[in-house]
């Protein structure tokens, strides 16, 4: 009897816990240093889709920048990028954030968001990547990022859609169909 009562005690418990566990962040809840030395507040950007990239400049795929560029000139009303420049991956990002932001800006004309030199994966990761990377935080997917120029799709809403890895090009239909179909 004693032990009847010792489980019933433990499940009740154990579903208390669970009812209590908190729903994931909204993007909207973050705040981020920008290049620039402002801050960029992802709640300003409710009822636009937010692409979220980790980029970096010394990269195979940094020619990226020019298509997230004219993503972003082609679809301002309806789209805003934010860039993350890591360097998680080689050694492929400058050290200092003006030699980042004077290398977008020369090279490939940025003028989208872009933030200050952050981790995008491990223990010392931003965390608007713990929340992109984690279904328990997102309530959507779980993703791993094991390049730069990753991708996020966030709704109008603020939901994550998809994940993308480096291999798909801002002019990729499987990309575009998220920001101009849904």
């Amino acid at each position: 009897m004693k032990y009847a009562i010792f489980c019933l005690a433990f499940i009740a418990t154990c579903f208390s816990a669970i009812s209590k566990t908190p729903a994931p962040k909204s993007i909207y809840d973050f705040k981020i240093e920008s290049l620039d030395g402002g801050t960029i507040d992802f709640s300003a950007f409710k009822g636009k889709k937010i692409l979220v990239v980790n980029t970096a400049s010394k990269c195979g795929f940094t020619k990226q920048y020019k298509g997230l560029e004219a993503l972003y000139e082609s679809h301002k009303d309806k789209l805003v990028i934010v860039g993350f420049p890591s360097d998680n991956f080689g050694g492929q990002e400058y050290q200092d954030n003006n030699a980042i932001k004077d290398f977008c800006e020369k090279n490939f004309g940025v003028t989208f968001p872009l933030t200050t030199r952050v981790d995008v994966k491990g223990d010392k990761a931003t965390p608007i990547f713990q929340y992109l990377c984690s279904k328990t935080q997102n309530g959507v997917l779980d993703a791993t990022i094991g390049w730069n120029f990753n991708k996020f799709i966030i709704d109008e809403k603020g939901r994550l859609l998809a994940h993308f890895d480096s291999k798909v090009t801002p002019d990729s239909p499987e990309l575009l169909k998220y920001i101009d179909g849904q």
